[in-house]
C-alpha cells in the first residue's frame, strides 16, 4: 500500500530579484510573511545583481541541488578601464586606465577565448572557503588569498550593446560559473582592466525572467501558491517514468525497481498512479535506486 501523500507545499517560486536584496533576506522574509518552514533557494544572486532568484518550499528544497546546477544565462554591463577590488562596483577603485582607443572589435576578438570549458579563477571577494573560511572574510581581514582556477563551461557569449567603455553582453554558461571573473579577465585581455557594472539573471534552467514574479508581488497575494511552479515543470527535462501501483509501492518504501535497457540517463523522476510525483530514482547498472522519495507514512 503506498503510503499517504504529504500535503504541505511542494514547488518553487521564480522570483525577479530586485537590486539590493540580499538571497537570505528574501529567504527569510518569505518564511516569515508566509508563515513556512522550509524555504531555500537554488543559486545565489549577489546584492548588485537582479533577475531570476528560484525560491524552494516544502518537500522542493530537496530538489534544489538539481535545479541549482541547470544552465544560466545572464545580462553583464562590462565597464572597461576601472578595476575593482571585487570586480564588481561595490568594491573599491583599485586601477584606472584611458579607454578612449578600446573599440567595441576589440572586445568582440576577444570573446572566443572565453567560450567553451575555460579556467576561471573565482573573485577574492566569495563565498567560497578556503580551510573552512569564506574567501570574502579572509580578504576583509587582509589575509593574502590565492584562489586556484577551476573549469568553467561558458556556452555562448553575444555582444548586445556597446556604449563605451560599457558592453553589455549575454553569457550562457554553467553553474558555478563567475560572471565577475568574466570580466575582470575580458579586461585584462583587452589591456585596460574591468569590472562588472551589473548584472541581471534572466535564465535559470527553465526558469526564465519573463515568468519571474517581484517578491512584493507574491506576499501581496492572497492566493500565493498559484504562483508555484511544480517541479514536473521545474526538472521537465528530465527522464519521466510512471509507475504501476506495484512499482509505486516499492519504490515509496526504498525499494529498487528493474531500468529498461537503451537509456543511459543517470537520473530520472517517477510518478505514481494519478501523475503524483513520488521519487528521484539514480540509474545503477540495470536497476532504479531511489534517492529522495516524497511520500511519508
Amino acid at each position: 500500500m503506498i503510503p499517504a501523500m504529504d500535503t504541505q507545499v511542494f514547488g518553487f517560486l521564480n522570483i525577479d530579484k530586485a537590486l539590493g536584496a540580499t538571497s537570505h533576506d528574501i529567504v527569510a522574509q518569505i518564511r516569515r510573511e508566509l508563515k513556512l518552514r522550509k524555504v531555500g533557494h537554488a543559486g545565489t544572486l549577489d546584492p548588485l545583481a537582479t533577475g531570476v532568484l528560484v525560491i524552494c518550499l516544502g518537500r522542493a528544497t530537496r530538489l534544489s541541488e538539481y535545479v541549482m546546477h541547470s544552465t544560466k544565462r545572464y545580462l553583464a554591463h562590462v565597464h572597461f578601464g576601472t578595476v575593482t577590488a571585487t570586480d564588481d562596483g561595490e568594491g573599491e577603485i583599485i586601477a584606472e586606465r584611458a579607454t578612449g582607443a578600446l573599440t567595441r572589435a576589440d572586445v568582440e576578438a576577444m570573446l572566443p577565448a572565453f567560450t567553451g570549458t575555460i579556467m576561471q579563477k573565482p573573485p577574492v571577494y566569495s563565498a567560497i572557503k578556503q580551510n573552512g573560511r569564506k574567501l570574502y572574510e579572509l580578504a576583509r581581514a587582509g589575509t593574502a588569498v590565492d584562489v586556484p582556477p577551476r573549469p568553467v563551461q561558458i556556452d555562448s557569449i553575444v555582444f548586445q550593446d556597446w556604449q563605451p567603455p560599457v558592453a553589455v553582453l549575454e553569457i550562457t554558461c554553467s553553474a558555478g560559473t563567475y560572471i565577475r571573473s568574466l570580466a575582470r579577465d575580458l579586461g585584462e585581455a583587452v589591456g585596460v582592466g574591468a569590472h562588472l557594472a551589473g548584472l541581471r539573471r534572466v535564465m535559470s534552467g527553465n526558469f526564465l525572467i519573463e515568468d519571474a514574479v517581484t517578491l512584493d508581488e507574491v506576499l501581496a497575494d492572497p492566493n500565493w501558491t498559484r504562483r508555484l511552479v511544480p517541479p514536473q515543470r521545474a526538472l521537465a527535462n528530465w527522464r519521466r517514468i510512471d509507475l504501476d501501483p506495484s512499482f509505486a509501492t516499492t519504490v515509496a518504501h526504498g525499494g529498487t525497481i528493474p531500468a529498461e535497457a537503451g537509456d543511459d540517463r543517470e537520473l530520472a523522476l517517477t510518478y505514481a498512479p494519478g501523475g503524483d510525483l513520488l521519487a528521484v530514482v539514480r540509474r545503477e547498472e540495470d536497476a532504479w535506486v531511489p534517492q529522495k522519495v516524497f511520500w511519508r507514512d
